[in-house]
């Protein structure tokens, strides 16, 4: 299955400034599976060692951490000849030896010309304690679940991804592959993008093995929670990460700690926020006071919204059924619009992987994203079904004056004056699409 993380692997094998890659991303997102078929695919050789399945490689890092003696030993162990540049060393649950975290300091320092990665679940718990960590000798790259554009490729749809990918004007599809694109959309909103869960939709078309798969996921979670999470945690994790779905379907999506436990406070539960933002399974949208740059010295880091990292196991966890698909654009307004807005939050960081900001208003105004490019900020208002209203825009409009007002509808590519309507499918291409037409 194809992943558009191969491009930045590759880039990363042929950088001048390559260290050792850590390959970060929440469980089950195709983290092995990326960095196995890149070694097999871009190498003569993979060396691969998974620290949970053979407990006692852990043994070649307990001496030392000299990689000239730890590298010999790899090879005899796999028996296999590891060769600088040829050979692509993977470190898999590298968090199950922390030794072996560690020593991506000493290949940084002392073996540069072997081409090391490391990967793990949960390992942005573990990067989160920096004891071990070595600060300032590893390159990093995210994986996220498949994107709408990658899931387009697993079904076999490439042609109508390069178009997609590759429009320069802010002018309207024709109408048959605009209908195509919301369809697949609603069906990549339902499946979401956990790689076993697209490939048996590929494979099948089973949207209720889909939701088993999903619920898997979930419960995999959820005993994730109580493995590796600190014991006076587990329950403020659980109860956070259970609220996500009830407090993303309210009118106002800003997280409020009072609707987790009766007078409970943001301090209480910053630590259960912060080890599900490591972990990959959540992200996290500020409020900023005013949209001027730097961004985030306008961030209200108390006032916040949370999203899921995927919508498919957003409409497991809610308990969607598969017939939403055949009703209409229902499954887009459900919860107040609330899997249309986690769609966008998780387009937004899988396209960008930045912080997520909002701009709300004396309850009076909402813009649901503010997007920082090219030394120019972009409001972006998401807008369930084909609405047309703008009345937040507006009011930011009136205020801060951008060059650009964005919506992001199920309404086709157009441009009206300063107002851009951008289709959710091209979602990955705000805010650079923007820019295709003079205002």
């Amino acid at each position: 299955m194809r992943r558009d993380i191969e491009q930045q692997l590759l880039q990363w094998k042929d950088s001048d400034r390559r260290k050792p890659l850590v390959l970060r991303g929440a469980r089950q997102t195709g983290k092995t599976y990326s960095l196995r078929e890149f070694g097999q695919q871009h190498y003569k050789r993979l060396a691969y060692l998974n620290f949970e399945e053979t407990a006692s490689a852990s043994q070649l890092f307990q001496a030392d951490l000299d990689p000239h003696r730890i590298i010999p030993e790899i090879s005899l162990m796999l028996d296999l000849p590891i060769v600088p540049a040829e050979t692509l060393i993977v470190f898999d649950e590298v968090q199950a030896c922390p030794n072996a975290l560690t020593s991506l300091k000493y290949f940084a320092e002392k073996a540069g010309e072997y081409h090391v990665a490391a990967a793990g679940s949960l390992l942005g718990v573990k990067l989160g304690k920096p004891a071990s960590f070595p600060v300032g000798k590893v390159n990093f790259l995210d994986l996220y679940p498949l994107s709408f554009c990658e899931f387009l490729d697993a079904l076999d749809k490439s042609r109508l991804r390069e178009h997609i990918d590759t429009i320069d004007r802010l002018s309207p599809l024709p109408a048959p592959i605009h209908e195509q694109l919301i369809h697949l959309l609603k069906v990549y909103t339902f499946t979401g993008g956990m790689p076993e869960a697209v490939m048996h939709y590929r494979e099948n078309q089973d949207l209720h093995s889909v939701r088993t798969i999903q619920r898997e996921v979930l419960d995999a979670y959820l005993l994730d929670f109580s493995k590796h999470a600190n014991p006076r945690e587990v329950m403020k994790i659980t109860t956070v990460w259970n609220q996500v779905q009830s407090q993303l379907a309210k009118e106002n999506k800003k997280f409020i700690f009072s609707a987790v436990r009766k007078s409970a406070r943001g301090r209480d539960y910053e630590s259960a926020i912060q080890w599900l933002l490591d972990a990959g399974l959540i992200y996290k949208s500020v409020k900023i006071s005013a949209p001027r740059l730097p961004i985030e010295a306008y961030a209200q880091s108390n006032i916040f919204k949370i999203y899921l990292l995927d919508p498919g196991l957003l409409a497991a966890m809610a308990d969607i059924p598969a017939r939403i698909l055949i009703e209409g654009d229902r499954l887009f307004t459900e919860y107040k619009g609330a899997f249309i807005e986690n769609l966008a939050a998780a387009t937004l960081v899988g396209a960008h992987g930045k912080q997520l900001y909002y701009w709300a208003s004396e309850n009076l105004a909402e813009v649901d994203f503010v997007v920082s490019y090219e030394h120019e900020l972009y409001p972006l208002e998401v807008k369930a079904g084909i609405s047309r209203k703008k009345k937040s825009l507006l009011a930011y409009d009136d205020r801060y004056h951008p060059s650009k007002l964005v919506r992001t509808t199920l309404m086709n590519l157009r441009q009206d004056g300063r107002i851009v309507n951008i289709p959710l499918y091209l979602l990955h291409r705000f805010p650079e699409i923007v820019l295709g037409d003079s205002p």
